[in-house]
């Protein structure tokens, strides 16, 4: 993080987060074929703190669950430490398992690029880095082509000033983040960086897309 706003920010999380973990805590591997059996599919994305990327998703109606993690490199068992100061070539993501019969994949990349700039280049507004880029991770050849054809058309149609940045690579290994990160949004209601970087992303989504927001989050603020 370069701008001063971003390192009173890091300094603010460094204090919140100093008593919330071990920063040794193993990760383990999340298997997708346990997901698939359940008659769930995955979708995976990276779009800047997963904190925010998160807590979009997990008020998607059809969502059963999204959890935080790393992706994208080739280092085994990657921290946080490591992933957040660039000591990695893994990026911040979610995993998200969904319901294809109650929600698309075409509409999960509708939120997507809907809720964070796809214009950046490694990084996303205060967060700077490879780890913070923009990215699509597809598990299939269907979802490889619904992305790049997404990509496409966003870029035709001049929505933007600038190309889309957002890379589509092949899934491979998705590492799970310390346990303090997973529902951080949920629990930790009261850091700076929720209140002003990931409530005005979740508020965004709600905004574009009441039709698809979970009935236990329409009434929250």
């Amino acid at each position: 993080m370069h701008t001063l706003y971003s390192i009173l920010t890091s300094l603010l999380l460094n204090l919140t987060l100093s008593g919330c973990s071990n920063p040794t805590e193993q990760t383990v591997v999340v298997d997708p074929k346990q997901a698939l059996e359940q008659g769930y599919e995955l979708a995976t994305f990276a779009g800047g703190c997963f904190w925010c990327t998160e807590a979009v998703f997990e008020r998607v109606i059809g969502v059963k669950d999204v959890v935080s993690g790393y992706t994208g490199g080739k280092e085994k068992n990657p921290t946080y430490g490591q992933v957040s100061y660039g000591e990695t070539s893994h990026a911040e993501a979610i995993q998200i398992y969904y319901d294809p019969k109650i929600i698309s994949y075409d509409k999960l990349l509708d939120i997507f690029f809907a809720t964070h700039d796809p214009t950046q280049v490694n990084r996303q507004g205060p967060d700077v880095g490879a780890q913070y880029r923009t990215e699509v991770f597809y598990h299939d050849a269907a979802q490889k082509e619904a992305t790049e054809k997404y990509i496409a058309q966003l870029n035709s149609e001049g929505k933007y000033d600038k190309p889309i940045a957002t890379k589509v690579s092949e899934y491979s290994e998705f590492w799970l983040a310390e346990a303090y990160h997973q529902n951080y949004y949920e629990l930790n209601p009261g850091n700076p960086y929720i209140i002003n970087i990931a409530v005005p992303k979740v508020r965004k989504f709600k905004k574009y897309f009441p039709e698809l927001v979970k009935e236990q989050y329409q009434a929250e603020k």
